[in-house]
C-alpha cells in the first residue's frame, strides 16, 4: 500500500513538474566584428545543448545577411522577414533543426530587414509574445558590427557572450561594442569565448589584452568562459552543411564546444514567473519605448 502511494506522489510531483512553465534562459553572441566564428560558437553551443537534453531556439538575429538555416543544413521557407509581412506567425517559421533543435531563421540579403522601423520592431516583439511553445534557452546570433539592432537583442539578453580571435581588429571591436553596451545601455558583465585559437596559453593571453583596456577605461566585468581551439574540422563540417559535433564529435573545438554548453547551462537560471521569453520580450518592449522616448 505504502509503496503505492509513494509510487503516486511521484507520478503525481512528476505531472506537477510537467505543468509548471519553464524558465527561459536568454544568451546573446555577438563579437563587433564580422569573420571571429560568432555564428559557429552559437550553432555549436546550442547543438551541444540540445544534445544533453535542453530545448534550445536559436534565433538568427542578423537579420539581413542570415546563415544559420544554411550552415545547419536546413531549408527554410519563411523567414522573419514573412512574419514582419504578415504572411505567417513566428511559430510557423520555427524549424526543428535536430532533436531538441529549433531554429528561427532571418533573410538574406533583404536591405529591408536591416533597418528595421519602429512598427516593424514593435511586431517582432509582438510576434515573440506570442510564441506559446516553451524552451530552456533562446541563442541570439547577432551581426556584426554595433548596430541599434545589436545592441537591442544583446541589452534583452540575460547573458552576453563576446566571442574574440587573436587579431588587432577583433580586441578593438570588442572593445568597442562592450563600450556601447556598458555605457549607453547599462550593461556590465561580459563572458568572452577566445575563439580560434592555438592554445590556452593563447586564449588566456587574448583575454589578457582585452581585459587590461576594459579595466582602465570601463566600469565592467568580463570572464573568459571559453577557449575554443583552432581546428580544421570546424571548417570541413561547414562545408559538410553539418554541426560539429555531429560530424567530427571528437575533435578538439568540439570538446571545447560541449564544454561552453556545460558552462551555459550552470550560470543561474532568471527568477522569473514563467518559462515563456517574457524578459526577453519585456526588455526589447522597454527598448523600444526608451527608442520612441529619445526620438528614433
Amino acid at each position: 500500500m505504502t509503496n503505492w502511494n509513494l509510487q503516486d506522489q511521484a507520478s503525481g510531483l512528476r505531472q506537477m513538474a510537467a505543468n509548471q512553465p519553464r524558465t527561459t534562459r536568454v544568451v546573446a553572441v555577438t563579437g563587433g566584428k564580422g569573420g571571429v566564428g560568432k555564428t559557429n560558437v552559437s550553432i555549436n553551443t546550442a547543438a551541444a545543448m540540445a544534445a544533453q537534453g535542453q530545448r534550445v531556439l536559436l534565433l538568427d538575429a542578423d537579420l539581413g545577411l542570415a546563415n544559420v538555416d544554411v550552415l545547419l543544413g536546413v531549408r527554410a521557407r519563411r523567414n522573419l522577414s514573412h512574419v514582419l509581412a504578415g504572411e505567417c506567425t513566428l511559430e510557423q517559421v520555427i524549424i526543428e533543426a535536430a532533436e531538441n533543435l529549433y531554429v528561427i531563421p532571418a533573410a538574406s540579403g533583404t536591405q529591408e530587414m536591416v533597418a528595421l522601423t519602429a512598427a516593424q520592431h514593435a511586431a517582432l516583439i509582438q510576434a515573440f509574445s506570442e510564441l506559446d511553445r516553451q524552451f530552456d534557452c533562446l541563442i541570439v546570433d547577432t551581426a556584426a558590427g554595433i548596430s541599434d539592432m545589436v545592441m537591442s537583442f544583446a541589452r534583452a539578453s540575460q547573458e552576453v557572450l563576446v566571442v574574440v580571435c587573436d587579431e588587432p581588429t577583433s580586441i578593438t571591436d570588442a572593445y568597442a561594442l562592450i563600450k556601447l553596451l556598458s555605457r549607453e545601455h547599462g550593461v556590465f558583465r561580459f563572458r568572452i569565448v577566445a575563439n580560434m585559437v592555438r592554445s590556452l596559453r593563447e586564449g588566456m593571453e587574448l583575454f589578457a589584452k582585452l581585459s587590461k583596456v576594459t579595466d582602465r577605461f570601463l566600469d565592467v566585468a568580463l570572464e573568459l568562459v571559453a577557449t575554443i581551439p583552432f581546428d580544421e574540422n570546424v571548417r570541413k563540417a561547414v562545408r559538410q552543411q553539418k554541426v560539429l559535433l555531429e560530424a567530427y564529435p571528437r575533435s578538439p573545438a568540439a570538446i571545447a564546444y560541449q564544454g561552453l554548453a556545460n558552462k551555459v547551462m550552470s550560470w543561474p537560471l532568471p527568477q522569473q514567473p514563467s518559462g515563456h521569453l517574457e524578459f526577453f520580450v519585456e526588455q526589447l518592449v522597454k527598448r523600444n519605448a526608451y527608442g520612441k522616448a529619445a526620438g528614433e
